[in-house]
């Protein structure tokens, strides 16, 4: 590993409870999952049960002549039980496992509900929000419903490489996102906070760092959220250095930043990166050491990542932090 000892401490860990649901379709899940580990659990019970009085009923005794005890054949009763009852329990494990799928597949679509896009990269998320003309990476915000005011997020799911896997276990179950197709899932979180998630299919050598993170605002925090993301890239005349350190290296061809010669679309959209919490697709808290040695060694955080190294000078390094430190 390339990660130094004092850089753990600064690593995001990803706490994944779907135990503890948040959002109505992962409420539902947990509901299903309770009732498949009550019949389960109850099978356990019986069968381990089973074995323990037949372990202790038929052990060895000092008297034990070693002759085979009788044998039972042909009990039609016992195998018509032991035939019937486990197909009535996957019948039952199945109907109600898809009843759930197909509730969850077609809820009806308020008017009201926001629709996003997030597209799997390797080894990042980005998110698109059409109807506001916001394009972000890694970190979705969402506002919160409530009964008086329903506000479910439907989100269309694509993949721009292989097959990845969107997964907020507090909000959802598990949809993948897979190349040429097209797939969808909806949250709707009745609690405001931060959801943490991540891909959850196998989609390369970092993909245990491809974490994301759902903001869930009130109504005015995800207003102002929107406006201000809505804004285009800050002109900070004292960071001009940058600016042009960064726009005359290969970072404008991967980079977007809107209102600026940067047009790049196979890395995350710079515009406000400095609003955001974090890096690296949420391996690391974004601050100004970690997003300057991000700069200078991506590997440093995540190893096997594709973004490359630039190779800038400590003098180009200070000044593209200073400048994208400025992008709120």
């Amino acid at each position: 590993m390339f990660l130094q000892a004092g850089a753990w401490a600064q690593t995001i860990t990803t706490n994944t409870d779907s135990f503890s649901p948040a959002s109505k379709p992962a409420h539902e899940i947990f509901g299903l999952a309770i009732f498949a580990l009550a019949i389960t659990g109850g099978i356990f019970v019986v069968v381990a049960a089973a074995m323990f009085y037949a372990v202790i009923r038929y052990r060895r005794r000092k008297d034990d002549d070693g002759s085979e005890p009788p044998q039972i054949f042909g009990s039609v009763q016992i195998e018509i039980a032991w035939t019937v009852i486990p197909i009535i329990i996957v019948v039952v494990l199945f109907l109600t496992s898809a009843r759930l799928i197909f509730a969850i597949k077609d809820a009806p679509r308020p008017k009201s509900a926001l629709n996003i896009t997030v597209v799997g990269h390797q080894f990042w998320w980005e998110i698109r929000y059409p109807g506001l003309g916001i394009i972000t990476a890694n970190e979705i915000h969402v506002p919160v419903s409530t009964k008086a005011d329903p506000q479910p997020t439907y989100i269309k799911l694509l993949s721009a490489d292989v097959v990845h896997s969107f997964w907020v276990p507090q909000l959802a179950g598990k949809t993948d996102a897979i190349p040429n197709h097209v797939n969808e899932t909806w949250i709707e979180p009745t609690h405001t906070g931060i959801y943490k998630g991540q891909c959850s299919q196998f989609c390369g050598a970092e993909h245990a760092k491809m974490l994301l993170r759902v903001y869930v605002d009130t109504p005015a925090q995800f207003e102002a959220w929107v406006k201000q993301q809505q804004q285009p890239a800050v002109e900070d005349p004292a960071v001009a250095a940058g600016r042009e350190v960064f726009m005359h290296n290969a970072c404008m061809n991967c980079h977007e930043i809107r209102g600026t010669e940067a047009t790049g679309r196979f890395g995350p959209d710079l515009t406000h990166v400095a609003s955001r919490d974090t890096l690296a697709s949420g391996s690391v808290m974004n601050n100004p050491a970690n997003l300057r040695q991000w700069i200078e060694n991506p590997d440093y955080f995540k190893p096997g990542v594709l973004m490359p190294a630039m190779h800038l000078s400590s003098q180009q390094l200070d000044q593209v932090t200073a400048y994208l430190d400025t992008l709120h």
